[in-house]
């Protein structure tokens, strides 16, 4: 049984209850996309200060929008193009402090400031990306990118 734990204590021990509760969510399940809704899910409520989180799916050489909490998106992402398909490029996170500062921002909803978007990766073959987006400039640190790095490993090993 699946029980939402309160967030307190210090960021990693935040990330270590929200990464327990993915645990519980995925344990049994096997469908993607229901696994990619529950895990949206659960970072929109533990995130504070975010306006947007959800999954774009690699498919036929682009990135298609999956599931999401947030306003309307774009729904498909060329490879190089904006923060998501930069970090397709590169297969690796992609922070970024000031998005109006980013060449070829894709300004989905313009209250955005700061994104980071993190590949899904699976025995070499890309799965997609979560992209997490704030109204707040700098809102991702160090400490985040590496606990969502970790999120999303979790994630993909139950995929």
């Amino acid at each position: 049984m699946f029980n939402v734990e309160s967030y307190e204590g210090t960021l990693t021990e935040q990330y270590n209850k929200v990464t327990k509760q993915l645990e519980a969510l995925l344990e049994g399940e096997d469908d993607f996309i229901a696994n990619l809704s529950n895990a949206t899910s659960l970072l929109n409520q533990f995130l504070d200060n975010i306006n947007w989180v959800g999954f774009y799916l690699w498919k036929q050489d682009q990135l298609v929008l999956g599931p999401f909490q947030g306003l309307p998106a774009c729904v498909r992402i060329p490879s190089g193009k904006g923060v998501c398909g930069t970090a397709v490029e590169r297969r690796e996170t992609v922070r970024v402090e000031d998005v109006h500062k980013f060449p070829g921002h894709i300004a989905c909803d313009a209250a955005s400031n700061s994104e980071i978007v993190i590949p899904m990766m699976k025995d070499g073959e890309l799965l997609g990306v979560l992209d997490i987006d704030s109204p707040i400039k700098n809102r991702f640190t160090a400490e985040d990118e590496q606990q969502l790095n970790r999120f999303v490993d979790t994630l993909v090993n139950y995929l």
